[in-house]
């Protein structure tokens, strides 16, 4: 009996790392910059190719944005995991905007209905609804999805996921991929 301890101990460990959100991201935070850029896809040139019609910003295209730092996401109002996550968006967005472009496109959604969401809940991240397609290297599974785009178009980071976006590491992932 005595030798089965360790084994239960690790079983249970694993089970409180798998099943509490809490303490599983905790452990990605810790660990998710040094795999991500290991493993980086790049973008292309023609999968930046997205019309994007501006909601609270102009109009323009996601070419737009090459060669610099992006924050993209996909996201919907009718999408409660979105919904969830924009306040940590936005507070990230107040202390990084200078920093890194944010591009968030809504998806499957009417304009008035994304319009209403955000002058309800006073968001002025920039926000998007594409106008033509996008490339399948970008195009969500899953809402919300976030890619974390540096200056060479390299996906450091996709999160197809609700995720806490203010918080210490990052801050500091951003901090590192724009110098």
């Amino acid at each position: 009996m005595k030798k089965n301890i360790p084994y239960l101990v690790l079983i249970i460990i694993i089970g409180i790392i798998a099943f509490i959100p809490g303490v599983r991201n905790f452990v990605k935070d810790q660990f998710f910059p040094v795999a991500t850029i290991e493993n980086a896809v790049t973008v292309s040139k023609e999968d930046y190719d997205i019309d994007l019609q501006g909601i609270n910003v102009p109009s323009t295209n996601l070419k737009n944005f090459k060669d610099k730092p992006i924050f993209l996401n996909f996201w919907g109002t009718w999408c409660p995991p979105c919904r969830k996550e924009w306040p940590t968006i936005q507070k990230l967005y107040d202390t990084r905007k200078g920093n890194i472009d944010f591009v968030l496109i809504a998806m499957k959604d009417e304009e008035y209905a994304v319009r209403k969401f955000l002058q309800e809940n006073n968001y002025t991240v920039p926000v998007y609804i594409a106008q033509s397609p996008i490339s399948e290297k970008l195009l969500p599974k899953a809402f919300p999805t976030t890619f974390l785009l540096d200056k060479s178009g390299r996906i450091l980071i996709k999160e197809d996921a609700y995720r806490d976006w203010n918080t210490e590491s990052v801050h500091q992932f951003i901090d590192n991929i724009i110098k």
